[in-house]
C-alpha cells in the first residue's frame, strides 16, 4: 500500500525559523523531540513540499499562531503557502483571542478571503480553557462558516500549566453548548486520554488528532479506539516541524492497522471533518 495516495496531516505549522524567538516555551519540546535544529530553520513552500514528498504526506494543514504578546505566524503568511501549492496545503486560521470583535472579523476574513478551512486556538497560550466566554462568539462564527474548531488537549509539552487542556469538564461543556460545532482535539489528551476518548464517543461532532506523539507512543486505549468503535473519530497529525514527517509515517506502517481503518485514519476522517 502506498502512503502517497492521500495522507493528510491534521496538525502542522510552517517552519518559519522564528520559534526560539517568538515561542520560547516550545524550545524545550523541540529539543526533547530531537528536532531542535528546526527551531531556527526556515523552509519555504517548495522546501516544505519536498519534506512531504520524502515522507509520503500529500496534504499539510498549516496553522497560524497568535499569542497575547502578538502574532507568531499570521493568517496571511499561511495563505502564502496555500496559494503557492493549493493542492498540498490547507490553511488553519487563528485569531487574537483577547480582542473578541476583531477576532470574529479576522476569522471571517481568513475563511472567506484567504481560504482557510478551520480555526485553531491553543488554550495554554491564553491561560483560558475553551469554555471561557471569549471563545463563544468564535464558535458561533465557526458554525456559520461551517468550519471545525481545532484545539489542544492534554498536558502541555512546553513548561506551562496544563489545566486548560482537560477534556472534562471544559471541552465536554463546549460540545454540550454547541452540538453543531465540529471540534478536533489535538495531541491525544494524555494523561487524560480516557477522558478524551469518552468525550469523542459521547459527542457526534468531537474528534481526536494524534499530533505531537510518534505513532509508536500512542496509548494502547487510543489504538483500541482507532481499530474499533472510534475508527471514524481519530485523525492523523504530526505537529510538524516538532516531529519528522518521515518518522511519523514510517511508524504508522508499524501499527499494522487494517487497510480500511488506516485509510480513515490517514485521510478519510480528515476529508470528512474538514470538508476537503
Amino acid at each position: 500500500m502506498s502512503l502517497r495516495s492521500g495522507a493528510i496531516d491534521a496538525w502542522a505549522q510552517p517552519a518559519m525559523g522564528n520559534l526560539r524567538e517568538r515561542m520560547p516555551e516550545v524550545a524545550r519540546l523541540f529539543e526533547k523531540s530531537g528536532s531542535a535544529d528546526l527551531l531556527e530553520r526556515r523552509l519555504d513552500p517548495a522546501q516544505t513540499v519536498a519534506e512531504m514528498d520524502k515522507a509520503g504526506v500529500d496534504t499539510l494543514m498549516l496553522a497560524a499562531w497568535c499569542r497575547p504578546e502578538g502574532w507568531v505566524i499570521d493568517n496571511d503568511q499561511i495563505a502564502e503557502f496555500t496559494h503557492a501549492f493549493p493542492d498540498r496545503f490547507v490553511g488553519v486560521a487563528t485569531v487574537d483571542l483577547g480582542k473578541p470583535m476583531a477576532a470574529v472579523r479576522e476569522l471571517e476574513r481568513a475563511v472567506t478571503e484567504l481560504g482557510c478551512k478551520a480555526l485553531r486556538v491553543v488554550p495554554w497560550l491564553w491561560k483560558l480553557p475553551p469554555d471561557d466566554r471569549l471563545y463563544y462568539p468564535l464558535y458561533v462564527k465557526c458554525i456559520e462558516l461551517d468550519i471545525p474548531f481545532c484545539t489542544q488537549v492534554g498536558h502541555t509539552g512546553p513548561l506551562m500549566p496544563s489545566e486548560t487542556g482537560r477534556p472534562v469538564p471544559y471541552l465536554d461543556r463546549v460540545a454540550l453548548d454547541f452540538p453543531e460545532l465540529r471540534i478536533v482535539a489535538g495531541h491525544i489528551g494524555h494523561p487524560w486520554t480516557d477522558e478524551m476518548i469518552g468525550v469523542a464517543w459521547k459527542h457526534d461532532n468531537v474528534f481526536i488528532d494524534t499530533s505531537a506523539y510518534l505513532p509508536r507512543y500512542y496509548p494502547s486505549q487510543l489504538l483500541h479506539f482507532i481499530r474499533s468503535y472510534g475508527q471514524d473519530k481519530v485523525l492523523f497529525g504530526s505537529n510538524f516541524p516538532q516531529l519528522s514527517l518521515s518518522r511519523c509515517m514510517e511508524q504508522v506502517k508499524g501499527l499494522d492497522l487494517p487497510a480500511e481503518v488506516e485509510a480513515k485514519f490517514l485521510r478519510g476522517n480528515a476529508r470528512r471533518v474538514f470538508k476537503l
